[in-house]
């Protein structure tokens, strides 16, 4: 099995910017524990890819048609934005779930709209970094079920 866990806009300054919200945690915390629970899983491998370029997102998620098994996603702003990351992940139909470091269910309204979620069997948010472990167990066990 291959994960692929993207991260969109910001995700490079988490532990920098608003660490109330997001904590103190750095990106280099989250690709170390994405790899770390991804062996732990059985995972082959997880390759860890972070932009703040929505088209880069787009074709993240499009090369990884034939190639990855399984996408763990943080759009981040694109969340309530991007048309353009949905029809890829549907496009792709690659078994995917979204993660979020905060709990947007209780953060702004505008924030209550996720995009890219309509196209996730599985949603993790409010845990912290310790989300991304959850949204992997939740792919590696989706990937594991016997096909219908």
């Amino acid at each position: 099995m291959k994960a692929l866990v993207i991260n969109g806009p910001n995700i490079n300054f988490v532990g920098i910017r608003e660490p109330g919200i997001y904590g103190s945690d750095s990106y280099d915390d989250i690709v170390a524990l994405c790899q770390r629970t991804g062996l732990e899983l059985g995972f082959e491998s997880v390759e860890c890819f972070q932009s703040n370029h929505e088209g880069d997102i787009v074709d993240k998620i499009q090369e990884a048609y034939g190639a990855i098994d399984g996408i763990v996603i943080n759009p981040a702003a694109y969340t309530h934005t991007s048309v353009a990351i949905l029809d890829a992940l549907k496009a792709v139909s690659i078994p995917a779930v979204e993660v979020h470091i905060s709990a947007v269910e209780s953060r702004e309204d505008f924030r209550q709209v996720s995009f890219a979620g309509m196209a996730c069997f599985a949603k993790v948010t409010g845990e912290g970094i310790q989300g991304y472990a959850h949204a992997l167990r939740l792919l590696a066990e989706k990937l594991d079920e016997p096909a219908a």
